[in-house]
């Protein structure tokens, strides 16, 4: 009989690294003061991407389209690469064009409140230097809640612990042409279910975006 040998075991990363594929966004940065704009709209990410740098033949054999169909406009694609840690507390997203960080409020503020704690003004300065590591001049500073209680009251919230991060960078970024885009979503833009509290505690967030260094 042939003895069988035991199957390695992989370690635990430490660090989540998955990566896939999306379309990227025309970049539209209406850079306007931190708290000028009082009426959030759309996140970034949903607009149209611009059109691919190389021509498809729509009559190539090799697509086999059916009889009668033509091909949609070409599209962009981009990669994205995105790191968590293993406690989910902090999310980093990265395409060609941006890089994002988001971070769980908790690891933030207290509950219901908007006022920062020692470490997470830590965490905000670790962005800072990001930003300056990438001499990005255009930041936006986004906050999101759950859906629990109004939605009204999650406005108002999201707004303010978006503020609150605002403020830090800004002590931090001393580069006078900065400018920031500041808005507070609520419970609009979940990233996941809200009907568990797992799943409330990733929505409860704000996001830091900025451009990438072209060099």
């Amino acid at each position: 009989m042939t003895p069988t040998r035991p199957r390695p075991t992989t370690p635990r990363l430490a660090l989540v690294l998955t990566a896939a594929t999306l379309m990227v966004a025309t970049n539209i940065y209406g850079a306007v003061s931190a708290h000028a704009d009082e009426t959030p709209g759309v996140p970034p990410g949903t607009e149209a991407s611009p059109s691919a740098p190389v021509e498809v033949d729509p009559n190539d054999p090799d697509l086999k389209l059916p009889e009668g169909a033509t091909l949609a406009s070409a599209k962009v694609l981009d990669i994205k690469q995105v790191v968590e840690d293993q406690s989910g507390d902090e999310r980093r997203e990265d395409t060609n064009a941006d890089v994002k960080f988001a971070l769980q409020a908790e690891v933030l503020f207290g509950k219901d409140s908007a006022k920062l704690s020692a470490e997470a003004k830590s965490r905000i300065s670790a962005i800072a230097e990001e930003i300056k590591t990438q001499n990005a001049t255009k930041i936006r500073v986004f906050g999101f809640t759950d859906n629990l209680g109004s939605s009204a009251h999650g406005d108002v919230l999201s707004r303010k612990r978006a503020d609150a991060v605002q403020n830090v960078l800004d002590q931090e970024l001393t580069d006078s042409d900065v400018t920031y885009e500041v808005r507070g979503y609520g419970e609009q833009y979940p990233i996941a279910d809200n009907s568990s509290e797992p799943g409330r505690k990733k929505n409860r967030r704000v996001e830091v975006s900025f451009p990438r260094s072209e060099s």
